[in-house]
């Protein structure tokens, strides 16, 4: 296993356990104690967890919040963007959309603007798409079940979603970081955005401004395998000109208080 790919199982496994001790963490890597001891320090620096006596905590700053904390926040912007996505889309469309409170927005909008053929992890966005007037053909992938994101996640999605070839990707995401990249708070929801991502031709993200040049662990693609951004507030210019120079379209919802 590389060095990155041991940190990153490491910050997984302490942040499904929320506390692991570096004996727990060595026998489970099949690795030293100190080469853990060194992951930790180097993890810790980076903010991504909190080294304790014998172990580590997942730092608070690396946490994604629960999906009803997150649905509740920005609802205004998170509507407005989803109602703009929406009309970015032609009827027909077929659309793999990830799981998300904003796609959940996005989702409840997709269903009033035609009907198309949507494939997706999410239960939320399934089901606003299954109550919506204009109902077209929906696929929920198989899983593992989260119920805290109503969301199915793990290599079977992963697999799922390689076999398709749709027209476009929407996604939600943790943060867009200061150098353009689009990351996440979570490995497999990482890992299923990169298949949805490698599996259309064109791929939009949905993120409020609270999501811009903020932090997050794992890499879920760069700027330049993004088509558009549809945000609540452009960015400031130099975030602004780095996504536009890598040919990311910045669309902004008008928002209604």
């Amino acid at each position: 296993m590389k060095p990155a790919e041991r940190r990153e199982r490491i910050a997984t496994l302490v942040r499904e356990a929320g506390k692991l001790s570096v004996d727990d963490l060595a026998e489970r890597l099949d690795t030293s104690r100190e080469t853990v001891r060194r992951d930790l320090v180097l993890l810790s620096e980076q903010g991504v967890l909190r080294k304790v006596h014998g172990g580590a905590v997942p730092s608070q700053t690396a946490l994604e919040s629960p999906l009803g904390d997150r649905r509740a926040a920005a609802r205004a912007e998170k509507i407005a963007i989803g109602r703009a996505a929406a009309a970015l889309f032609e009827p027909g469309d077929s659309l793999l959309i990830d799981a998300g409170s904003t796609t959940a927005y996005f989702a409840e909008a997709l269903g009033r603007a035609g009907v198309f053929t949507v494939i997706t992890n999410s239960v939320l966005v399934a089901n606003e798409l299954w109550a919506a007037p204009n109902r077209g053909e929906v696929y929920l992938t198989g899983g593992r079940y989260f119920g805290e994101g109503h969301e199915v996640l793990g290599p079977l999605v992963v697999e799922q979603i390689q076999r398709l070839h749709a027209d476009h990707a929407v996604l939600t995401i943790g943060a867009i970081d200061a150098g353009g990249k689009f990351m996440d708070f979570n490995t497999e929801e990482a890992f299923v955005a990169r298949a949805m991502i490698a599996s259309a031709r064109r791929t939009t993200v949905l993120a409020d401004a609270s999501k811009l040049n903020r932090q997050a662990l794992f890499q879920v693609c760069e700027a330049s395998q993004v088509e558009r951004l549809v945000t609540d507030r452009m960015p400031e210019p130099a975030m602004a000109n780095l996504l536009q120079s890598a040919g990311v379209e910045i669309i902004v919802a008008e928002t209604h208080r």
